[in-house]
């Protein structure tokens, strides 16, 4: 697996974690709130993450196949993308799993 696999997941990762955030607190802002301009601010960022979501979906199950996930764990990490900061603890979680194999020229290394 190559070493790139894993950072576009994870730039993917952090995306969708902001993004989600963000419209976390602007659904927030619109319902609790009633604050002026949260209606177009939710619409905005909803659409983004909506859309951006999908590519994380893509880019995750491309990872769980290659590291050959099983079933649960593949789809947990797909659902990370919905739950605010979820997205975060796994994939933190997700790179110190396989960090330690994938190497820089994606080589996958042998473990001891």
């Amino acid at each position: 697996m190559k070493k790139s696999v894993l950072t576009r997941y994870r730039v993917m990762a952090y995306v969708t974690g902001v993004l989600l955030v963000l419209l976390t607190l602007g659904v927030i802002a619109k319902y609790l709130f009633k604050m002026d301009g949260a209606d177009s601010f939710t619409s905005v960022v909803g659409i983004a993450h909506g859309w951006l979501y999908v590519i994380y979906l893509v880019f995750a199950f491309d990872l769980g196949s290659k590291a050959k996930w099983p079933v649960k764990k593949q789809l947990w990490v797909l659902l990370a993308g919905t739950i605010p900061t979820a997205a975060f603890f796994v994939e933190r979680k997700v790179t110190h799993e396989l960090e330690a194999q994938v190497s820089e020229d994606g080589a996958v290394v042998a473990k001891a």
